[in-house]
């Protein structure tokens, strides 16, 4: 009898099957990534009403939008994924598949798929209810928002990934989150756009991980962002993705922490 051959999109697929059944029996993920992130934009827009706005070129769709997707990629991704690469170590699930014919990056990547991919429906219903709700306009420049949105995906999974290596357990997975959900949230121009920064602030807040991503995604609406600020961040945003898979790579636990 020959043996049964597989490509590595098949492996992942099969990966992602069968993480995709594991995420819908955990009614805490769930939540985590479903909810939260539709909810979390009612929260801004009731905060935008607060900001003065002249003079920055934003409205308050230009505002919530990015912000409801920034949320999407914290939570459904990013937040998420720790709980589950954490748990998935605990329990020797990836110690298991390392012994098998998938490679690592395939067992991290089929891992990732169904948060990557609940990230990716979340922000194309969060941009149809604000688009209805706020009547926000079409992207002026859809390439950005599109290289953005993509970039933000990839590097909350690599995140995540490297998020969980210093987890301890399932339970301080989402302890060990907090800083950079916290951090994203109040200075990579979620809540707050950079645009209504002081220069200085806003010159480190650009640093930040997801800064990159939210300035591509809002630029990508409002068609403000030009080509050499374009450049500057879509080339930190794969600084960080390079940095952080090798980070990942040189630092991921494959055994439990005990």
């Amino acid at each position: 009898m020959s043996a049964t051959v597989t490509s590595p999109a098949g492996r992942m697929a099969a990966l992602a099957r069968a993480e995709l059944t594991l995420l819908g029996r955990s009614k805490s993920v769930i939540v985590t990534a479903v909810f939260v992130p539709l909810v979390m934009p009612f929260t801004v827009r009731s905060t935008v009403k607060d900001m003065d706005l002249k003079g920055s070129g934003l409205d308050m769709g230009l505002v919530v939008l990015p912000a409801a997707i920034g949320f999407s990629l914290l939570f459904a991704v990013y937040s998420a994924l720790v709980g589950v690469l954490a748990a998935r170590r605990e329990e020797l699930v990836l110690k298991r598949l390392r012994t098998g014919e998938p490679r690592d990056g395939e067992i991290l990547a089929g891992a990732s798929l169904p948060a990557v991919l609940t990230g990716l429906v979340q922000a194309v219903v969060l941009v149809a209810g604000c688009t209805a709700v706020l009547h926000v306009h079409a992207p002026k420049a859809p390439q950005l928002a599109v290289l953005g949105l993509a970039a933000g995906l990839v590097l909350c999974a690599a995140l995540a990934a490297l998020t969980a290596s210093f987890s301890r357990s399932v339970e301080s997975a989402q302890v060990t989150a907090l800083p950079l959900i916290l951090v994203s949230m109040a200075g990579s121009g979620m809540m707050v756009p950079l645009e209504l920064f002081p220069d200085r602030v806003a010159s480190v807040c650009e640093l930040l991980p997801l800064s990159a991503v939210m300035t591509l995604i809002r630029g990508g609406w409002s068609g403000a962002l030009s080509a050499g600020d374009a450049v500057e961040a879509l080339v930190t945003a794969l600084v960080w993705i390079v940095v952080a898979v090798f980070a990942v790579r040189r630092w991921f636990r494959w055994e439990p922490r005990r």
